[in-house]
C-alpha cells in the first residue's frame, strides 16, 4: 500500500523529530557497551549507523521536498 504525499510528509516529520533522536541514543548506548575502540573504528561504526537508518525509510522520504503532485489534480487543471 503506497502512502499519500501528505502521509509521507507527516511520517517523515515524525521520524526526524522523534525516531532519529531515539536511534542516536540507541546507537551511542550500543557503542558504549564495548571497550572503547580506536577513534577510526568508532568513527566507522557511527558513520555506518548514520547511513543505515535511512535505507529502510527511503520510500517515506522520497519526494517529500517536492511540491504536492496531487495539488494540480484537485483544482481541476
Amino acid at each position: 500500500m503506497a502512502l499519500s504525499y501528505k502521509a509521507r510528509r507527516r511520517w517523515s516529520l515524525i521520524i526526524l523529530l522523534v525516531g532519529l533522536p531515539l536511534y542516536i541514543i540507541l546507537a551511542v548506548n550500543i557503542v558504549a557497551l564495548f571497550d572503547r575502540p580506536s577513534i577510526w573504528v568508532e568513527l566507522l561504526v557511527y558513520v555506518g549507523l548514520g547511513v543505515l537508518w535511512a535505507f529502510p525509510l527511503k520510500a517515506v522520504f522520497k519526494g517529500v521536498g517536492q511540491p504536492d503532485p496531487d495539488a494540480n489534480q484537485s483544482r481541476g487543471d
